[in-house]
């Protein structure tokens, strides 16, 4: 497996080697070792998995508060996304800035977003899947979220605004400005 770290290095895209032939491959998609060694320890406890059945389906951005706090190892079994991970630090200097990477199920890159993101998708193809392990169980009382759109996060989404396909909930998420400080960056 290659580890690159992003613009924002706690953000991690791992590409894993594949193995092919006539058949079609193999691909090692997760050596807990190997994790550990590169990014840490972190043991993750629940996978998830959602289907986007449109282009243009934006989730997101979503992160857990304290204690709850998830880190995610993101993947894309089915279609294509862009992944997108927010810093919401206080004090990081990366504070507010987002690194995104573009995951399909042809490249089998994954995304490691680790506590303290806000993390989100738009998807690129129509019946895309995205696979995700976490670090803790979702928890309603810890779920927040973050205007998939601020424009002070400077991201540039593969969708019009008015166009992406988006939850009720998903369009009323505070700006950046408009956020608590839920968790704080140590060097």
């Amino acid at each position: 497996m290659q580890f690159e770290r992003m613009a924002i290095p706690e953000v991690v895209l791992i590409t894993p080697k594949r193995f092919g032939d006539s058949r079609g491959y193999f691909m090692e998609t997760f050596k807990a070792s190997l994790f550990q060694s590169e990014i840490g320890d972190f043991t993750f406890v629940q996978d998830n998995r959602s289907f986007s059945a449109e282009t243009g389906t934006v989730r997101g951005l979503h992160f857990q508060l304290n204690p709850r706090a998830q880190g995610k190892l993101v993947s894309c079994t089915a279609g294509a996304l862009l992944d997108v991970a927010v810093d919401i630090r206080s004090g990081s200097p990366t504070y507010g800035q987002a690194v995104s990477a573009e995951l399909t199920a042809e490249n089998g890159r994954q995304l490691w977003v680790p506590p303290g993101f806000a993390h989100g998708f738009c998807t690129l193809a129509p019946d895309t899947v995205i696979s995700y392990k976490v670090t803790d169980y979702y928890s309603p009382d810890h779920d927040r979220g973050l205007l998939w759109n601020d424009p002070a996060l400077g991201i540039i989404w593969p969708v019009e605004e008015g166009k992406a396909v988006l939850s009720d909930k998903d369009q009323k998420q505070p700006r950046l400005a408009e956020l608590q400080a839920h968790f704080t960056y140590t060097a």
